[in-house]
């Protein structure tokens, strides 16, 4: 299994609420927990591979600082789980801005999963006040994506 694939799945397990993540390709899996001994398992066959998983307190207190500020407002979540992407292609400029106007209807990014591109709509109509996703970043199903002070 690809190393860049164990680093998303790590980041995407300290980004959760999840604690512990399984994926198996043919005979490779990787299983990683952060319960009891913060500790990735990895087997290849026979082989296991052990490493670390970094706790990062610091990250999760501005993320539920930031959740207090946004109390009130309106979220557009993630459909499914994948890769977020801002525009449409590489080359063209974002779909949407933060304290940009949208309408219900309106495309404001991409879920890209299993290479099939994925347009997420707006569900109101108001103000963008946060993008609370990267571009290129994992998602999850149900995941903030955008906040919207509706108008």
């Amino acid at each position: 299994m690809d190393l860049r694939k164990i680093k998303k799945l790590i980041e995407m397990l300290q980004e959760s609420d999840l604690n512990e993540i399984e994926v198996k390709e043919g005979e490779e899996s990787v299983r990683i927990n952060r319960k009891k001994d913060n500790v990735i398992h990895s087997a290849v066959a026979p082989n296991v591979i052990s490493a670390p998983v970094p706790q990062n307190n610091d990250t999760n207190q501005v993320a539920s600082e930031q959740d207090d500020e946004l109390i009130g407002l309106s979220h557009i979540p993630s459909p499914m789980v994948g890769t977020f992407y801002r525009k449409p292609s590489p080359d063209k400029a974002p779909y949407v801005e933060v304290g940009q106007m949208v309408k219900k209807g309106d495309t404001v990014c991409i879920i890209e999963a299993m290479k099939m591109m994925n347009q997420v709509k707006s569900e109101f109509d108001g103000k963008i006040i946060s993008i609370n996703v990267g571009d290129g970043e994992p998602v999850e199903f149900g995941q903030e994506l955008i906040s919207i002070e509706e108008s």
